[in-house]
């Protein structure tokens, strides 16, 4: 005789399983049309052997300044559909941003005795993906409280519009 809890468990774990499969299906997606624009730039904008990988330092940046924008508008402005997440930040820009092969592109220029070059790449890719990330979220923020403050005609005291 079956326990009577087991039966809402099976249920439960066909409707996880049912869910999750819209959501790997968009990721993988989402996937597939980021690794295509990323390798398209590495064809548009080919690195030198030894030479400074600036197609892929390019892609991690701007995938990383999108990163900043997409995340606060989906997590503060904007109650979008549960695949848009998934489908964008995790498929089209995590197929878009290529950590692994930054750091191919860094033991490359290692072995090639490119050490300078090589940790220039690591430091400022490094730094330049994390400064688009948190530059492009402030700005978003307060383009958007502009606009909130623009349309509420709220003014400070001087009568200037406050951001």
């Amino acid at each position: 005789m079956a326990a009577p809890e087991s039966t809402p468990l099976r249920t439960s774990r066909r409707a996880g399983r049912h869910g999750q499969a819209s959501v790997v299906a968009v990721v993988a997606l989402g996937g597939a049309i980021g690794a295509v624009a990323r390798y398209a730039a590495s064809l548009w904008w080919p690195t030198q052997p030894g030479g400074f990988p600036w197609a892929t330092f390019w892609t991690n940046v701007i995938g990383c300044a999108v990163i900043g924008v997409f995340m606060v508008v989906i997590t503060e402005v904007w109650s979008a559909h549960r695949l848009v997440r998934p489908f964008f930040g995790t498929g089209v820009l995590g197929g878009f941003t290529t950590f692994s092969t930054y750091a191919v592109d860094i033991q490359k220029l290692v072995d090639a005795g490119h050490l300078n070059t090589a940790l220039a790449y690591l430091a400022g890719t490094l730094l330049a993906a994390l400064m688009a990330v948190w530059l492009t979220a402030t700005a978003t923020r307060r383009v958007l409280r502009g606009m909130r403050i623009g349309k509420q005609g709220e003014s400070d005291v001087n009568g200037k519009k406050a951001l």
